[in-house]
């Protein structure tokens, strides 16, 4: 196990590199600056911003710079927003999406679960049509239509949940569904998929054959087994549910992390970028080799090589 650990941080930790290699030299390729806007300013005063920041010498030297800057866990200066940090910024906005994002998620992984075992239990029969055809709106329909129907009908229409902002628990109301519907959707089709597979599964059928209750077949042999794929999803889910996603967050007014890179990217906020960037591509790489731990416990029989 210390050696798959061990082995894991260290592809980690390559992927990062390559992560913000990538995101450094690409963001330098588009068009504009940070100091670019309807008033212009004057090529001395260009130059004194440039040099400020470092952004005056060749972008091979700045990508030096910044990454022996982040290894003594520096993230540097917002060039946008005067006198904040990229970590105070990513400090003051995650927790905002990861509220959202685990709420989602806590709600998507019980609803999902029970959604896709009653269908596997009831397969060919009427409810299990009528859950296929909602998951697979889930899947197909985009977040931004999600969001759409909720604000017309509940909102619009109905007036009773508030259309922006987080200034009180209704406000999350919406939010919360647009964000975990589609992990609903696809963990439910997930664990049905996985469900009629353990139960046709010999040990099931020899658990049945000894007079085991189906209830406790259920819940001591096929569940545990059936929702290992739903364990592996978990892992980028929950890293998606948790730093919000952009479109929901930008929609509702939400003040997370999505909405604080989505306005970077717009205003060429280099530092925040790469900052954010990292900051997600760590998040994910980390509930992936967590999920894979987790994978080993549930289910002993798997050897972590």
């Amino acid at each position: 196990m210390a050696k798959y650990i061990a082995k894991r941080v260290a592809l980690a930790l390559v992927t990062l590199v390559i992560v913000s290699m990538l995101t450094f030299f690409l963001m330098f390729l588009v068009p504009g600056g940070p100091f670019l806007s309807e008033k212009s300013p004057s090529p001395a005063v260009l130059a004194a911003m440039e040099e400020k920041y470092g952004l005056d010498k060749p972008v091979i030297v700045q990508y030096k710079n910044y990454m022996l800057n982040l290894l003594q866990g520096e993230l540097g200066p917002s060039i946008k927003q005067r006198g904040r940090t990229v970590a105070q910024i990513i400090g003051s906005r995650f927790p905002v999406s990861a509220r959202i994002g685990g709420i989602a998620l806590a709600i998507a992984v019980v609803v999902g679960v029970v959604l896709g075992s009653v269908a596997a239990l009831n397969r060919g029969k009427w409810i299990d049509n009528v859950i296929i055809v909602i998951a697979t709106c889930g899947i197909a329909v985009p977040s931004f239509v999600v969001c759409t129907i909720l604000l017309y009908i509940f909102s619009l229409k109905l007036g009773w949940l508030p259309s922006y902002g987080l200034t009180g628990w209704k406000n999350y109301i919406m939010p919360v569904i647009a964000l975990g519907f589609y992990p609903t959707a696809y963990i439910c089709r997930l664990m049905r998929s996985s469900m009629l597979d353990v139960l046709g599964q010999d040990y099931m059928r020899t658990a049945r054959a000894k007079g085991l209750s189906q209830g406790k077949s259920l819940f001591k042999h096929a569940l545990r087994n059936a929702i290992l794929p739903v364990v592996t999803y978990l892992g980028p889910a929950l890293a998606y549910t948790l730093t919000g996603s952009l479109i929901v967050e930008k929609i509702f007014t939400i003040p997370g992390l999505g909405d604080s890179f989505v306005s970077s990217i717009t205003g060429r906020d280099y530092m925040v970028i790469m900052g954010t960037t990292i900051f997600l591509a760590t998040l994910i790489i980390t509930m992936n080799v967590i999920v894979d731990i987790v994978y080993k416990i549930i289910d002993p029989r798997i050897k972590l090589k």
